[in-house]
């Protein structure tokens, strides 16, 4: 029975997956790039399943047990699934006091295992082809909806920056954080600027991949749906003639924030400010002693208040895009180090570029929003993820979005062009 499942569940992807990419490789300038970046996701995905992390052994070994149970006794399956408790056969339990994004990762490989007969290699394929097909979507959407933009842009940001491609393969968190994160940004542009219908289907994915984002890293999603929901509203007033300047793009996509950060802080103990505040510190002071005889992120005074925040918050997006330098560290770290190296040159470009008039074409309240994420993100890694290993794992969600609009300036658009994208 167990293996007639996942033959039959197999099969249909298999079948769903074939149709998926004939279509997309009819799309135009987009199609022939498809399966060089599908084959380095691939790459990746075999890399990561031929050595995983001890995360992914520790989430895949509890969901086994867990798809267990789903045989054995359904309805106690369902109640761990609702729940933070888990119990098998009064031997096996495990109890977390609060949240857990590992115990929710291991639910979703719980029901995955069904198809993959509970092989980690067919697991981590399953995430890794989500996290591809969500990141493709985006760029599609993007090229067709803004096409006086280069579509290279995304393509190298979300499916070909190293990191980000090697990071967001097989089972790891970063795989469902980024592909949700995509998702969203993907349906929502198409709502706001190409004229999409609400369809049922369209927002039941929407509200699945909300739910999936804010479950993975809840602070991620809080800083993304604050951005989007501060440019769905700039863009509702565009529709009715208001907010044409971009001086009231600015003030209305502020004031957004700013009340959607006061009612979250009403509603949610965890998102008042000095809450946020005392977790960032604890975290970094954390960390920080694990990484003591490592080259780690330092500030010379960082105090659980939102005075000490924001005074390093210039720091920390510093921190967060450049390190670790190539002489610091492992080996490792020198390889990151030298993509680092290759950000800061984009960034570095992307700013004279802007400078001298020459940003691209991107509407503004669209840069609005996703350079608040970018920023606002990036300050939430420099302050929390001082170990450089696990600051480079947390932004494969951030450098997708930083290198889209980076290398939207005219300067980068033609350099890409040249090269076919």
């Amino acid at each position: 029975m167990k293996l007639l499942v996942a033959v039959l569940l197999n099969a249909a992807l298999a079948i769903w997956l074939w149709r998926w990419v004939r279509a997309q490789l009819r799309v135009p300038q987009l199609g022939r790039w498809l399966l060089p970046v599908m084959a380095l996701k691939l790459l990746s995905w075999m890399i990561a399943c031929w050595k995983p992390s001890s995360d992914a052994r520790h989430m895949h070994q509890f969901s086994t047990t867990m798809t267990l149970q789903l045989w054995e006794r359904p309805s106690a399956w369902v109640q761990a699934m609702l729940g933070n408790e888990f119990h098998y056969n009064k031997e096996l339990y495990l109890i977390y006091h609060g949240y857990s994004n590992t115990f929710f990762t291991a639910k979703i490989l719980s029901v995955l295992n069904l198809a993959s007969y509970s092989s980690s290699w067919w697991n981590g394929l399953y995430l890794t082809l989500f996290c591809f097909i969500a990141c493709w979507t985006l760029v599609r959407t993007l090229a067709h909806t803004f096409p006086q933009t280069p579509a290279g842009a995304a393509l190298i940001g979300f499916l070909v920056w190293p990191t980000v491609v090697f990071w967001s393969a097989g089972i790891t968190k970063e795989s469902l954080v980024l592909g949700s994160a995509a998702g969203l940004v993907a349906i929502l542009i198409g709502w706001l600027y190409d004229s999409e219908r609400f369809s049922i289907w369209r927002i039941l994915v929407f509200v699945l991949l909300a739910v999936l984002h804010f479950k993975m890293r809840y602070f991620f999603a809080a800083l993304l749906f604050s951005a989007l929901g501060g440019l769905t509203v700039v863009r509702l007033l565009q529709q009715l003639g208001l907010a044409r300047q971009r001086w009231a793009v600015v003030v209305f996509f502020s004031a957004t924030i700013g009340v959607g950060a006061w009612l979250a802080s009403e509603v949610a103990l965890v998102f008042r400010p000095n809450r946020i505040t005392l977790q960032l510190v604890r975290n970094y002071n954390e960390l920080s002693k694990q990484s003591a005889n490592r080259p780690r992120i330092q500030y010379e005074e960082l105090s659980p208040n939102t005075e000490s925040v924001v005074r390093n918050a210039p720091q920390a997006v510093w921190e967060t895009l450049s390190r670790p330098w190539f002489w610091e560290g492992s080996l490792g770290y020198k390889g990151l180090g030298l993509e680092n190296l290759l950000l800061l040159g984009i960034l570095v470009t992307a700013l004279l570029a802007t400078l001298r008039g020459r940003k691209g074409e991107l509407p503004f309240a669209l840069v609005v929003a996703i350079l608040f994420y970018c920023l606002a993100l990036a300050t939430l890694l420099g302050l929390s993820a001082p170990n450089l290993g696990t600051m480079n794992r947390y932004r494969a969600a951030l450098l997708p979005f930083v290198l889209w609009l980076a290398l939207q300036n005219e300067y980068a658009a033609r350099l890409l062009r040249r090269l076919g994208l």
